[in-house]
């Protein structure tokens, strides 16, 4: 079997070797781009051993021109070889019974509408990027590209590649309202009895403060799976994670209050240092109490650097749809998102 460890590395393989020749000798001269685009923990370079125990294995995403499609998707499924590199090249998907080749013939335009909800390349609203969750970005540009002959996953890439700013201080105000809603309330709640009560604001708040590390670094966040070992891949995580676990494992809400404080601050001085905000110390005393919250001049600063009109009226603290919600059956719906977001 050929030694290849990652199923990005099968991908590339499988075009170079097989997929690419029979376009080539079917096909001369056709444009089109190919990679490895979509689902899969392979496309995030996490695929492992245990990820081969369903839908793993000869994937692969190739565009071509719209009227091309079945042309194209019919000629691989009559002329792919039985296997490559010793794995099948046709297989069922998890509830599916069907054998079939999944190189996935379709155009650009069909996965940006499926994975965005629309194509990014005609303009973007500020609904738009809204309504984008950090997966769905990640499934359209974290995968290799094998093939860009147009340039057009170029394009794409380059358009999505981070928000605009005004788009960018609205969604860290946003983390900071959650935290800002939340945190005195962790305290509070373990004060009145509520342990586990405490625990479950707790871990809400450290997700909080992973997604804003994310935000201050340009990075789009993965889905839950892959949440936490993206987020130990950021800089910020070097100062942040032992502080984060604490304050979701320690046993009493002193202790978790503390290192929420820690961490919050070590996240705005990242955020001072990107020219964002001034404020000096990350949370403040909540009126009389031995509680804790950020301080309050943190949002408006950054709302403070917002110029665009639309974003400076939206109600700070809803968000972008990942902000909004975490339930899965929407998150991954583009359409939903995008009804969500208005």
């Amino acid at each position: 079997m050929l030694n290849v460890p990652t199923g990005i590395e099968l991908a590339r393989a499988y075009y170079v070797e097989v997929v690419g020749p029979l376009l080539a000798s079917a096909f001369p001269g056709m444009p089109h781009a190919a990679g490895r685009f979509g689902s899969g923990s392979d496309v995030l370079g996490l695929d492992d051993a245990m990820s081969r125990d369903h839908d793993w294995g000869l994937r692969l995403s190739l565009f071509v021109p719209p009227a091309m499609v079945p042309a194209v998707d019919a000629e691989l499924a009559r002329t792919l070889p039985p296997s490559f590199s010793e794995l099948p090249t046709r297989f069922a998907f998890s509830g599916q019974v069907d054998e079939r080749h999944h190189v996935d013939v379709g155009t650009l335009s069909g996965l940006l509408r499926d994975r965005l909800g629309f194509d990014p390349r005609a303009g973007m609203s500020t609904s738009d990027w809204l309504s984008v969750t950090g997966q769905a970005v990640l499934e359209v540009t974290a995968g290799p590209v094998f093939a860009d002959e147009t340039g057009a996953v170029a394009e794409v890439r380059r358009v999505i590649e981070w928000y605009p700013d005004d788009v960018w201080c609205y969604v860290l105000a946003s983390d900071w309202s959650r935290l800002e809603q939340e945190l005195p309330l962790m305290a509070r709640a373990a004060d009145a009895g509520d342990e586990l009560g405490s625990r479950v604001i707790a871990a809400r708040l450290v997700h909080v403060a992973m997604h804003l590390a994310f935000l201050l670094e340009r990075r789009w966040a993965p889905y839950s799976k892959w949440f936490g070992t993206l987020f130990g891949q950021l800089s910020l995580a070097t100062s942040t994670a032992d502080r984060l676990a604490g304050a979701a494992n320690d046993e009493t809400w002193q202790q978790r209050q503390e290192h929420l404080a820690f961490a919050l601050q070590v996240l705005l001085d990242a955020q001072n240092g990107l020219g964002l905000s001034s404020v000096a110390e990350a949370t403040v005393p909540f009126w009389d109490r031995p509680y804790v919250h950020p301080d309050p001049r943190i949002i408006p600063q950054l709302m403070d650097g917002v110029t665009d009109p639309g974003i400076r009226a939206l109600p700070v603290g809803v968000g972008s749809a990942e902000q909004r919600t975490d339930n899965v059956a929407l998150l991954t719906d583009a359409a939903a998102r995008r009804r969500l977001v208005g």
